[in-house]
């Protein structure tokens, strides 16, 4: 298993539009709703120039993977770090080994596999395998 990229950030917004409207006007990035099931009122993406969604802004009451309390402002906003990864049965069987709790979830739209772990300092980490 090895991280390939940082792959997104997370935002917790109580403004939506206004969060979203920000990093387009400020940054130059394409808004995008996020995939379904999700609503556009619930999330939208923001894209790089590549075409890679790079920061993933939700409502306060959007359905997350991994519940945990999340409070929009200073830092709070922060719900989870996002890794690229590949070798996902390889990290299966490390977490397995070392008894680390970890949750896993299918997004089957895109294809993409993912498995949510924190780290000892209680950081949320999302790892995101596409086609592995």
């Amino acid at each position: 298993m090895k991280v390939e990229a940082l792959d997104h950030i997370n935002i917790i917004a109580r403004d939506l539009d206004g969060t979203a409207k920000f990093y387009a006007e400020v940054f130059g990035l394409d808004v995008r709703d996020g995939p379904p099931p999700l609503t556009r009122h619930q999330a939208q993406w923001i894209y790089d120039h590549t075409g890679r969604a790079i920061v993933h802004i939700n409502s306060v009451d959007c359905p997350r993977s991994f519940e945990r309390e999340v409070t929009p402002g200073p830092t709070g906003a922060l719900h989870h770090v996002a890794l690229r990864c590949s070798g996902h049965a390889e990290l299966c069987a490390r977490l397995e080994a070392r008894g680390v709790e970890h949750v896993h979830s299918l997004v089957a739209s895109i294809g993409l596999r993912q498995i949510f772990v924190k780290d000892p300092n209680d950081v949320l980490l999302e790892l995101n395998f596409f086609a592995d």
